[in-house]
């Protein structure tokens, strides 16, 4: 009797190949950022239907970057605003964690949190605040409008926001901007991180967790 080998083999071959495409860890996500000539000169736009974020210095732009919006329910404020208040260290004065003596780490809001527990805030690094309340800010970047109204750039990128953006850099924020039809037709965007498990609630409380997202290299090209 003949034994026919063929479809074995093909079944092999292409459990193999789909067990290359599966382990294949995602590119992270970067954008590139540039030095500007006159750091007065320096405006930001964001564009709330195309969840981008353009700083530019007059026309040219210095970074481009994906961003993750306010939900319907906790939307992003519209309108021109001046950037202040920039945090490299920040946590969240009202999104965090209860710890308790005995070990448990319990998420909650800083307003409950119960007797004989103590506070610790959300991370939300490279904090550049436009109005009370608001900011950019290292975060996750959802592919769909995820934040309380804050506005989330990726790790890779937040530092490099930060540095560009002073104390004063005008900043508008509309649902739709002229730079989607050019620079922000094709913009790159993070990975789906949704279905990522969270980090142990142990590691986000602790300075570990701030120290880890600080930038290993140059933030700007050239």
């Amino acid at each position: 009797m003949r034994l026919n080998f063929v479809p074995l083999i093909l079944v092999l071959a292409s459990w193999a190949l789909a067990s290359c495409r599966t382990t294949q860890p995602a590119k992270p996500y970067d954008a590139p950022a540039y030095r500007p000539n006159d750091p007065s000169a320096v405006r930001v736009k964001v564009s709330l239907n195309n969840a981008a974020v353009y700083v530019l210095e007059g026309d040219r732009p210095l970074l481009v970057t994906a961003t993750c919006i306010g939900t319907p329910g906790n939307p992003t404020p519209t309108g021109t605003f001046r950037a202040f208040n920039k945090l490299p260290r920040k946590r969240s004065n009202t999104y965090g964690f209860h710890v308790f003596g005995d070990g448990r780490i319990v998420p909650g809001k800083r307003v409950d949190t119960p007797r004989g527990a103590r506070y610790v805030g959300y991370p939300m690094p490279n904090w550049v605040e436009f109005k009370s309340g608001y900011g950019f800010h290292t975060g996750y970047v959802h592919p769909v409008p995820s934040s309380h109204g804050c506005l989330r750039l990726d790790k890779a990128v937040a530092p490099k926001f930060f540095a560009l953006v002073k104390a004063g850099t005008p900043i508008h924020i509309a649902h739709s901007q002229p730079e989607d039809a050019t620079i922000g037709k094709s913009i790159p965007r993070p990975p789906d991180q949704r279905a990522d498990p969270d980090p142990p609630a142990s590691y986000v409380i602790s300075e570990k967790y701030i120290d880890d997202l600080e930038p290993r290299g140059p933030l700007f090209e050239g």
